[in-house]
């Protein structure tokens, strides 16, 4: 700490991480390097496959190769740390690592709900606009919704960030958590914080809820069009519709349970936290390459050519 005016600013915080017990904190530690040495390389192979593949140009898998590099740089905010943690017996973060930690996870965060938005829209064309499909889709419409997503991400990221770098930390600096989580950080701030956390809410819980009721009422219209299609147009609709709405519901239902509660204290919030952060996101691009043939059957020649 540090003496600033007539109080002490807080320069580091104290993290209690998952679990305090040391045979806990091993198995954890093994366990989620075990995912990670699965998963990641995973994610790894459908963006190379993606780039090196000229067969796989359509739109559906340009937004897929950037949703797995965005869920790579996502899980890279706060694992890595959290897994160094799990052998110490005092985790600590500094101030301005907290304060980074924040901004990218907020701001990859929305990124990625904005991106899986744009790939509803990117559904919506192929289904119900086919006939102007490629003009609507063309490269550098796909190029701007993209580069919307990551704007947008980033103008969110800067408002969390910019509403907390302006709080007073003089007291207690201890987070019952395994990263920066802004709900108890906030709380230790030493003033009001109550207009911080009515901005944040709105910032967070709004954005999510409407990004939520967007793409459920996106997808219902899809499949509504079903009777319209052919035999062999339901199967895709169906298995394309149902990749994005199981993505959906793992991404939303705990980023709703943690961030659209107007800062409430909720059950097994740690452990939801560990799901949103660092197991479903890595998931995500895996849950759609699982329902499609072209780009397994691509990510297995990639694999055999070099191997």
């Amino acid at each position: 700490e540090m003496e600033q005016g007539n109080y002490t600013t807080v320069t580091e915080f104290i993290l209690l991480g998952l679990s305090q017990t040391h045979e806990v904190q091993m198995i954890l530690f093994f366990l989620f390097l075990l995912f990670y040495m699965i998963i990641l390389p995973s994610n790894i192979l459908i963006v190379l496959t993606i780039q090196k593949d000229s067969q796989l140009e359509s739109p559906m898998y340009f937004f897929l190769a950037n949703l797995a590099f965005l869920d790579i740089c996502y899980c890279s905010v706060t694992p890595p740390k959290m897994l160094a943690d799990l052998f110490l017996h005092r985790k600590t973060i500094s101030y301005g690592a907290c304060m980074a930690q924040l901004f990218f996870l907020h701001f990859l965060g929305a990124a990625e709900a904005f991106l899986l938005m744009a790939m509803a829209y990117d559904r919506y064309a192929a289904i119900c606009k086919s006939l102007h499909y490629s003009r609507l889709m063309n490269r550098r419409v796909c190029c701007a919704l993209v580069g919307a997503s990551w704007a947008g991400g980033f103008i969110h990221g800067i408002v969390i960030f910019t509403l907390t770098i302006h709080l007073p930390f003089c007291g207690p600096n201890i987070l019952d958590n395994f990263f920066c989580d802004i709900h108890q950080l906030v709380k230790l701030a030493c003033a009001d914080t109550y207009a911080v956390e009515l901005l944040m809410f709105l910032s967070n819980g709004v954005i999510i809820i409407m990004c939520f009721a967007l793409l459920l009422i996106s997808y219902t219209v899809l499949l509504m069009k079903l009777h319209t299609q052919s035999t062999e147009g339901k199967s895709k609709i169906v298995s394309n519709c149902v990749s994005h709405i199981i993505v959906v519901f793992v991404m939303w239902g705990p980023a709703m349970y943690i961030y659209a509660l107007p800062f409430q204290a909720v059950p097994m919030e740690k452990v939801v936290a560990v799901f949103h952060t660092v197991i479903f996101p890595l998931t995500n691009p895996i849950i759609y390459t699982l329902r499609n043939r072209e780009i397994k059957s691509s990510m297995w020649r990639l694999v055999r050519k070099h191997i």
